[in-house]
């Protein structure tokens, strides 16, 4: 019997958004808002994976499932991956990625990540993105994909439409599904140049061989919260 886990990995160390998960959105700090969406999807069982005794404190107030780990890791998946290790979590469960400053994303989305997973080794997502100014910047994350199977991920324009035909553009959406099993191989994978050149740690994937699962969703991109500016317009939407 395998079983579906969230998890919600959190660090404080964020570069462009100092103590990120501890500011507030409302009357509650992004961190519990993150959590909170969790709780109204399909699925139970949701950890939170830290490297803070302050978030630890926080978080313990709202989730009995609150994982130390340690503070060298480089990414959230890897923060994932000792959490699943310490609560010896079966090598075939499937891992829910929900990263810890998207308090907006569609129940639609996170409910369907185990069924886009069926076949492959990663899953995500991506939505359409209609706004040319969305399209040139770098911090939306463009994807190329065919049927439902990713092909390459960009901060450039991706297709490159030099011959002015009818192009879509999709965003790539910051959410994964793997298993425990492939969460161990992915957290053993060196970097690569394609990666360290976009920083995108899904290229790292693609370069050593895995095969992910994409599908697009007709919904509009959630916000995510990396800067003020970004705290800013979700606060209002709180309000």
């Amino acid at each position: 019997m395998t079983d579906v886990h969230i998890v919600i990995p959190s660090r404080i160390g964020s570069t462009r958004l100092s103590k990120k998960p501890l500011q507030k959105l409302g009357n509650k700090t992004l961190l519990e808002r993150v959590f909170d969406n969790a709780g109204k999807s399909k699925f139970s069982s949701i950890f939170i994976a830290t490297d803070d005794s302050e978030i630890l404190d926080l978080a313990s107030n709202f989730c009995n499932n609150v994982i130390i780990t340690s503070a060298e890791h480089v990414s959230g998946t890897d923060r994932i991956h000792e959490l699943c290790t310490k609560m010896q979590f079966n090598p075939e469960d499937v891992v829910i990625n929900l990263q810890g400053d998207e308090p907006f994303m569609p129940l639609e989305i996170i409910n369907a990540m185990p069924d886009i997973l069926d076949g492959f080794d990663v899953a995500t997502a991506c939505v359409p993105i209609l706004d040319d100014e969305d399209i040139e910047n770098i911090n939306n994350v463009k994807v190329c994909f065919s049927k439902d199977r990713a092909l390459y991920f960009s901060r450039s324009v991706i297709p490159d439409n030099f011959t002015n035909t009818d192009v879509d553009y999709y965003k790539h959406i910051g959410i994964y599904a793997y298993k425990v099993k492939t969460l161990k191989t992915i957290s053993s994978l060196k970097p690569t140049k394609l990666e360290l050149a976009e920083k995108l740690e899904q290229l790292r994937f693609l370069d050593h061989g895995l095969h992910i699962g994409i599908r697009n969703f007709n919904v509009k991109a959630p916000i995510g919260i990396d800067t003020q500016e970004d705290l800013i317009k979700a606060q209002k939407l709180f309000s």
